[in-house]
């Protein structure tokens, strides 16, 4: 891949911190990008991360090796029959989009099968915008890709190579057993932390005093209330039906563990709670305990040899004991790529400062 042309539609977060890897690890090749704010596309150009602005989805896009769908789920779609007679045979389009299933049907409509392979990295923050992209977003970040059922072998093949070039992770997976997955693991909880959130604030006192005691686990687990409400209202019409049938069943559970307390079953009660934790304990990089309080920070660093021990060798030579450290693979809910926890708040708090001393970017839970 000595000089290749790339087609970026939308600059946002994910856009533009892949235009920006792309760039890092391919300084020859060329980038050309639409997007709807020109303020955006002015920023890309001056800061050398694209070549050409574009000021609509033209003739600039035409021989592109690749081109990016990066536009909010619905917008996604519209833009394809625009492409349609820009992307050659030999392109490779794809999506960044959390939900594939409408974009793969958009794509069989329009004959487009043989040059889309969706795709979906597990990384983002609840910031938004080119202004928050980064090249190392989706470093060490699982990248599933959604091939349609007629692209040849060799695209998938050079598109997992390209993929794995820009230090991400590519999984293949079936569209449809992406959306159920994703709607799961991720569109889910979404709904569960929104919906606790608000009723916490329907039930609340009238001195709120749910909102002013409502620390440590509460907080932990319903961080991803703050996300884009624009982004997850599409992203739930979009996998409506695989987020309605998961609900259905998370609805059945909750009832069973209604049951269960209003039955007084000690055996079922302990189950539920044990079960969970030694469930959630044989996830990497999560501490012990259902819903306790994490002293946990996250920091951007760069995959390079090292780079965890440089860390490591700081804290320890300051007295600070890590009770765990580890690359976060998938940072859909979180900001940092390396995730650092602690045994005490003071010690965390301290990290925090000293890492920040050395020049490190530090997120804190």
């Amino acid at each position: 891949m000595e000089h290749e042309k790339i087609g970026f539609v939308g600059l946002g977060l994910i856009g533009g911190s892949i235009a920006k890897a792309v760039r890092r690890y391919y300084p020859e090749w060329e980038i050309a990008a639409f997007d709807k704010n020109r303020e955006t596309l002015a920023l890309a150009v001056q800061e050398g991360t694209i070549h050409t602005a574009c000021s609509s989805i033209d003739d600039n896009f035409r021989d592109c090796s690749y081109i990016f769908l990066c536009t909010p789920v619905a917008y996604n779609t519209a833009y394809l029959s625009q492409l349609k007679d820009l992307a050659g045979k030999d392109c490779i389009l794809t999506d960044v989009g959390s939900v594939k299933t409408s974009i793969h049907e958009e794509v069989t409509a329009l004959g487009m099968d043989e040059i889309f392979i969706g795709g979906h990295p597990m990384a983002g923050s609840e910031k938004s915008g080119f202004i928050n992209a980064k090249a190392h977003l989706i470093e060490n970040a699982y990248y599933i890709l959604t091939p349609s059922s007629k692209v040849k072998e060799e695209k998938v093949e050079a598109y997992k190579n390209f993929i794995a070039s820009l230090k991400a992770l590519p999984v293949v997976l079936d569209y449809r057993e992406h959306d159920f997955i994703t709607g799961t693991i991720s569109h889910l909880p979404h709904i569960i932390a929104a919906t606790l959130v608000n009723f916490v604030r329907d039930t609340d006192t009238k001195d709120e005093l749910m909102k002013a005691l409502a620390a440590g686990g509460f907080k932990d687990i319903t961080r991803i209330a703050s996300s884009s409400p624009v982004m997850w209202q599409q992203i739930c019409l979009k996998n409506r039906d695989n987020i309605s049938r998961i609900l259905g069943h998370y609805i059945d559970a909750l009832e069973k563990a209604k049951a269960s307390v209003d039955t007084g079953n000690e055996d079922k009660l302990y189950s539920l709670f044990e079960s969970s934790r030694d469930y959630r304990d044989s996830m990497p990089n999560t501490s012990a305990g259902p819903i306790k309080k994490q002293f946990a920070l996250y920091c951007d660093i760069i995959d390079e040899a090292g780079g965890i021990a440089t860390i490591a060798t700081i804290l320890a030579s300051n007295n600070i004991n890590i009770k765990n450290i580890g690359i976060v693979h998938n940072r859909e809910f979180e900001e940092g790529v390396l995730r650092i926890e602690f045994y005490q708040e003071a010690a965390c708090t301290k990290a925090a400062t000293l890492l920040q001393k050395y020049r490190y970017i530090v997120y804190e839970v």
